[in-house]
């Protein structure tokens, strides 16, 4: 594994339900714990970039005034925006600027505040994320989407209500011990129970997806910074290395796709190419971050990622080979299903919890045996785009 582009610095804001600051103050809140985590200054910095989905921002290009308050000019800011995976693709194009040699360090700055617009406005822009000629009309949203990939999933592989439901059970069982997670609270089976009226995760959204199925939006910002080589060894006495990285993309019509039995195949694509970089295979993974929008996400994503044959990603849940103490643990943070889902800072959010996985400094959701290699598996839209980065020790 080639070791030429390094993490040294990680920070996130906790994610939360309305935050009563500005983007800036949101954004300087994961910004100053990744600064003083690498133990630079604003001048070491040569570039910033910015992540986001810019349909949620009031402001325009947001870089620009990210970068003056944060002290980064006039250093060059660059705006990347894939969706939900803006941030992962945001440390793509880091790592491609300091492999190029154009730039030492690079900060990449994740960041969404979801609250800045109603519910009905957010639901309508995230329709607006399909095809606005030929699906947004109908009234197409991500519940939607990613119900019809579980009617044909479960009706081809077996999955069962129940298996969904206990990925939400071991994401809820991380989250209550993640201080940075917007959902915090236990859940148990008994409240997917349908006999309930109480039982509030049961209530239907898009069938099968109930609301236990589903994350929630949140506000939120996240930190990453990368530096070449020779910074990093200089720098940081616990680098953690970008080893591999893929990324692929999807037709944007769900008609153009050809099985949704098979998952998303920007997942299985980007990891083909991120193990062929880091010249390992999915066996060599000892922790990994997954992109569980909804629980059938996580499932299939075992399954894109070699974790598990194709049809049987259902095995690791009902076995916990996906807990802390499994073989391959899987979102020991809550993932998105219990931390929340800031779209433009969730890739940067995952890629500090491997980060601090691998440096042994995870707290409560540290994975025993020292995990040397880690995977963040980010998804932009439904599938629409799909980053996958290996990091090793």
């Amino acid at each position: 594994m080639e070791k030429d582009v390094a993490v040294i610095g990680v920070g996130q804001s906790s994610f939360v339900r309305g935050y009563e600051g500005s983007i800036r103050e949101l954004a300087f809140e994961a910004f100053r714990e990744a600064m003083q985590d690498a133990g630079i200054s604003q001048k070491e910095v040569d570039a910033s970039i910015f992540c986001s989905a810019p349909e949620y921002d009031k402001q325009r290009s947001p870089a620009g005034v990210l970068a003056e308050y944060l002290g980064l000019v006039p250093q060059p800011t660059f705006y990347v925006e894939t969706v939900c995976s803006s941030s992962s693709t945001g440390v793509k194009v880091g790592y491609s600027m300091i492999k190029s040699g154009l730039h030492d360090i690079v900060v990449v700055l994740g960041f969404q505040k979801m609250s800045e617009i109603t519910s009905a406005e957010s639901q309508e822009r995230m329709g607006r994320g399909a095809d606005i000629q030929w699906e947004a009309p109908f009234g197409t949203m991500m519940p939607a989407y990613y119900a019809m990939y579980a009617q044909a999933y479960m009706a081809k592989n077996g999955l069962t209500h129940d298996d969904m439901r206990d990925v939400r059970l071991k994401s809820a069982s991380y989250g209550t011990i993640n201080e940075r997670a917007v959902y915090r609270k236990g859940v148990k089976a008994a409240d997917f129970d349908t006999n309930n009226p109480e039982a509030k995760m049961a209530a239907p959204v898009a069938w099968p997806i109930r609301v236990g199925d589903a994350c929630a939006n949140a506000d939120g910002a996240s930190c990453v910074i990368l530096a070449g080589k020779d910074k990093a060894n200089a720098l940081s006495k616990k680098p953690v290395w970008v080893v591999g990285i893929g990324a692929a993309s999807e037709a944007v019509n769900m008609a153009a796709r050809p099985d949704f039995a098979k998952g998303l195949s920007v997942g299985y694509k980007a990891a083909e190419q991120a193990y062929k970089m880091a010249g390992i295979t999915s066996r060599d993974v000892k922790v990994a971050e997954v992109h569980d929008c909804f629980t059938i996400a996580e499932i299939m994503a075992y399954e894109g990622l070699g974790f598990a044959p194709m049809g049987e990603g259902k095995q690791l849940i009902r076995e916990k080979a996906t807990y802390k103490e499994g073989r391959i643990p899987v979102n020991v943070d809550g993932g998105l299903l219990s931390k929340g889902h800031p779209i433009g800072a969730t890739g940067g959010s995952q890629i500090r919890t491997i980060v601090l996985q691998l440096r042994g400094e995870a707290g409560p959701m540290q994975v025993p045996g020292e995990p040397t290699i880690g995977l963040v598996h980010n998804v932009g839209g439904v599938g629409l785009y799909g980053n996958v980065t290996i990091f090793g020790r």
